[in-house]
């Protein structure tokens, strides 16, 4: 009888030693986990390349110089299918995709970090296809490459999702990202590994999505460790009030962009035709259009100037919050509900899109409430742009979440 156990510890020793073989990992193909769930090997990073990623290639990416705790063990990385629904489309099925980054390491049980990542041009510069995507790779260096496991979804309609972009629609991303931590879940089960504290983390759209994401989690009971953010437009009405009513001399030229994503966005995912044609001007709608779709066009075409891109009357506060599209987007908010998760709202005092009022406002609306809900702090990364807020906040985030 003892003989017979020790041949059976042996066998699942080595059954589970066959599951993590490089072989095995690096399998070609969709490996199927649960119905609507899947995953392929994508690649796998050594501490060398992790390495490089924090001391080169994100300094060149944020134009600042920042100090990170170097990577200790490879990752191999691997992009999940899953299947969800459009909550704004009467719960219409899709599929979506997102990444799952895995530490190499002895051990059958890590951490998890999910990242929401922010605003992208490409549908491919998203967590799934982390060699375009810098913001994500920063990630898998600094946590996976530190024996925690890192999750991220690809928003619906990016990625190899076929579905148009749903920028800043708040319950689709709040379902892409919930849809992808449940297969992210299964996905490690039937690698026989499992995750132990959940951490949000998301910079810039993805701190809005964290927050939303984290929202949806606290009403559901899932318990979260901690959320952190980095430059994080948590009221998008204020943020793009901003722009149109009280600009600032360093707003980005870019964020005429947002005001493109979210009003075609807008339109196709709460059913409003003409949403964005009413928005945007005559002259700029076509390039307007191709942006968002992802037609070829040429970047140089995109108005900067916010009022060669939208129409006049949009600078009228009060015809703006009385629009179609200022309703809705005025009901784009994560931050309004009472918090209970310790939660840090990083912002930097130099960005050029997030001022530091908005990057504040979670923690001065919670502490609002009563005596003050003290769960939610706004930190300073100090004189930062938008790109060197996320570069500043991210070994903060580490330090804190370690602590924890």
């Amino acid at each position: 009888m003892k003989t017979g156990l020790v041949r059976i510890a042996v066998g699942v020793a080595a059954a589970a030693a066959l599951a993590w073989s490089p072989a095995v990992a690096q399998q070609q193909g969709p490996v199927q986990v649960v119905s609507g769930v899947s995953y392929d090997y994508i690649d796998r990073w050594d501490v060398d390349r992790l390495n490089k990623i924090l001391t080169t290639d994100t300094p060149q990416f944020a134009g600042i110089p920042v100090s990170y705790t170097p990577a200790t063990n490879a990752v191999r990385l691997y992009r999940v299918t899953y299947s969800s629904v459009v909550p704004e489309r009467g719960n219409r099925p899709i599929s979506a995709t997102g990444l799952i980054a895995v530490p190499e390491l002895d051990g059958a049980s890590f951490p998890m970090v999910s990242y929401q990542h922010g605003t992208v041009y490409d549908k491919q510069e998203v967590p799934s296809f982390p060699d375009k995507s810098p913001e994500t790779a920063l990630m898998i260096a600094q946590f996976a490459g530190q024996g925690r496991i890192l999750i991220g979804a690809d928003y619906f309609g990016m990625g190899h999702s076929t579905e148009p972009e749903g920028y800043m629609v708040k319950q689709s991303h709040q379902q892409a990202t919930h849809d992808m931590l449940s297969a992210s879940r299964a996905v490690l089960e039937h690698m026989k590994l499992s995750a132990t504290k959940l951490f949000l983390a998301g910079w810039s759209q993805g701190g809005f999505v964290t927050m939303a994401f984290l929202e949806r989690l606290e009403n559901a009971g899932v318990p979260v460790a901690a959320a952190a953010t980095a430059s994080a437009p948590v009221d998008v009405f204020v943020a793009l009030n901003g722009f149109l009513s009280f600009p600032r001399k360093n707003d980005a030229s870019w964020v005429t962009t947002l005001f493109i994503l979210s009003s075609f966005s807008f339109e196709n995912y709460y059913g409003v035709p003409g949403l964005a044609r009413a928005l945007i001007t005559e002259e700029a709608f076509e390039i307007s259009r191709k942006a968002y779709q992802r037609q070829p066009y040429d970047a140089a075409d995109i108005p900067t100037d916010l009022r060669k891109l939208i129409r006049a009357e949009y600078f009228d506060p009060q015809f703006f919050a009385a629009s179609a599209y200022g309703r809705l987007v005025a009901a784009t908010t994560a931050y309004r509900w009472i918090v209970k998760t310790p939660v840090r709202n990083y912002y930097g005092e130099s960005d050029e899109v997030i001022s530091v009022r908005l990057g504040r406002l979670a923690m001065t609306y919670q502490r609002a409430i009563g005596r003050g809900n003290q769960q939610v702090e706004a930190v300073s990364t100090g004189p930062t742009t938008h790109r060197g807020t996320f570069a500043t906040a991210v070994p903060q985030w580490k330090t804190w979440f370690d602590g924890l």
